[in-house]
């Protein structure tokens, strides 16, 4: 499984979760295996994080092969974007792209409601 995390920073399990998708600074995209054990982090610099077209981040996330996308905050069109490719969404993420990942893990982080800001402003 491939799990890609909005994160603040480039330090991998230890950045910060970013508060929103798309306009956060890096991906970290972690492959677990069928033990959910980490195999690979890599961090990508977010290329689009000041201007980007409505699906082009869900599109690039999906061309990078990822299972689950974990955030702080998206906005609904952006989680539309995930179903139609078949990615799970988890928001609400927050503290550390390795809490995130184990509350992920341990069922403790799930669900997809756009975030407030989204839903005000249309996105």
């Amino acid at each position: 499984m491939r799990i890609a995390i909005s994160a603040a920073d480039n330090q991998g399990l230890d950045s910060p979760i970013s508060p929103h998708f798309g306009r956060c600074p890096y991906y970290v995209f972690v492959d677990l295996d069928e033990e959910n054990k980490i195999t690979n982090v890599t961090s990508i610099v977010n290329e689009h994080a000041t201007s980007h077209a409505p699906g082009q981040l869900p599109e690039y996330i999906k061309q990078q092969g990822a299972d689950v996308m974990i955030s702080g905050g998206m906005g609904g069109r952006a989680v539309e974007f995930f179903h139609q490719f078949d990615i799970n969404v988890a928001t609400g993420a927050s503290g550390t792209v390795q809490q995130s990942l184990d509350n992920y893990l341990n069922g403790n982080l799930r669900g997809d409601a756009p975030c407030a800001e989204s839903v005000e402003h249309g996105h």
